[in-house]
């Protein structure tokens, strides 16, 4: 089982737009190293769902149903897609300034390359932030 973060502004599509729809397409990512870590998620994966740009926050639970494949917005290139369903909301937002501030968090993507969009976590740095969110899987 592999560990994820997808990022997403919220007034484009928030966690509660997942929750209610049910599932998701997650598509429109237009970088190589984003791309390759859809295409690395497998069926069951759990995601965190971290709200950019407002709330700056970690603020619910995904999980992989469909895996990767052709992304349908793409006019050219090789790009992919994944189908993320909600699992659960964090009973405690995780704000980016908590994640910069713990020390076992420094080598996450999320610290260290900021703009990535769809990255891979540790098993003991989604735990971790499942612990700051009071959350359990």
């Amino acid at each position: 089982m592999n560990y994820w973060l997808v990022k997403s502004e919220p007034f484009v599509y928030s966690f509660q737009d997942l929750v209610r729809e049910g599932k998701s397409v997650w598509e429109g990512v237009r970088n190589y190293q984003a791309r390759n870590n859809l295409r690395a998620m497998q069926l069951g994966d759990p995601v965190l769902f971290y709200h950019s740009n407002e709330g700056l926050e970690i603020v619910g639970i995904a999980k992989v149903i469909q895996e990767h494949y052709p992304d349908p917005t793409a006019e050219k290139g090789d790009w992919s897609v994944v189908d993320l369903a909600p699992v659960k909301p964090f009973q405690k937002p995780v704000s980016l300034q908590t994640i910069k501030g713990h020390p076992d968090l420094q080598e996450i993507g999320l610290v260290r390359n900021g703009r990535l969009s769809v990255m891979p976590l540790s098993e003991a740095a989604f735990r971790l932030l499942l612990q700051l969110g009071e959350t359990e899987l």
